[in-house]
């Protein structure tokens, strides 16, 4: 007997062995999915998922797309271009950022040949330019995948905005710069090849 009570003091010390039971779900969370379950599908079948829903945004498609880009004879908005196309860049005052983008407003770049100008939208430029007396080291990219009207109404809207006052740049100067510019593929190296195209 004094060889079970061992035995038995050891089976007191360890807890009891897990029971597997059923615990069934709270009667509150039950509930709660079933409401939200019904809730999903009153919403699907009033929502009407295949055109616009009236519990949502009720814009179309085309009220989402915007204008059409420069279709043939229609008016393209060269100031909306710049603000989304240029704007980060040389601000809304077109003053650029000194010592990094240099500025549209008075640079006689956007107020010289419209030839150059247009080259410099279709194809960019890299390295140093000088604008206002004041030389920069950066790089533009190129804006070729705009139409020719965009082209010009953006490069139209910068010429005579600030204290520009030139003359506004047809889309004819665009499709012939592009047309002759057709074989390069890199950005122009600086203010001195840009020069070189007026020679």
């Amino acid at each position: 007997m004094s060889q079970d009570k061992p035995l038995e003091d050891a089976q007191r010390r360890e807890s009891e062995d897990p029971e597997e039971a059923v615990r069934p779900m709270p009667v509150v969370v039950l509930l709660i999915a079933v409401v939200m379950a019904l809730w999903g599908v009153v919403y699907i079948l009033y929502s009407e998922p295949l055109d616009n829903s009236r519990f949502g945004d009720q814009r179309t498609l085309a009220e989402l797309s915007g204008p059409a880009p420069g279709a043939a004879g229609g008016k393209v908005d060269g100031a909306a271009i710049f603000a989304a196309q240029c704007v980060a860049c040389r601000q809304a005052t077109g003053k650029g950022l000194p010592g990094v983008f240099p500025p549209l407003d008075g640079s006689e770049w956007v107020h010289g040949e419209p030839r150059i100008l247009a080259n410099i939208l279709l194809h960019g430029i890299t390295g140093e330019i000088e604008v206002e007396g004041q030389k920069f080291n950066g790089q533009m990219p190129s804006f070729h995948q705009l139409s020719d009207a965009e082209l010009a109404a953006v490069a139209s809207h910068i010429r005579s905005s600030w204290s520009n006052k030139s003359e506004a740049i047809e889309a004819s100067v665009f499709e012939a710069e592009r047309k002759a510019g057709a074989s390069r593929t890199t950005p122009f190296e600086g203010g001195a090849a840009l020069k070189a195209l007026m020679k």
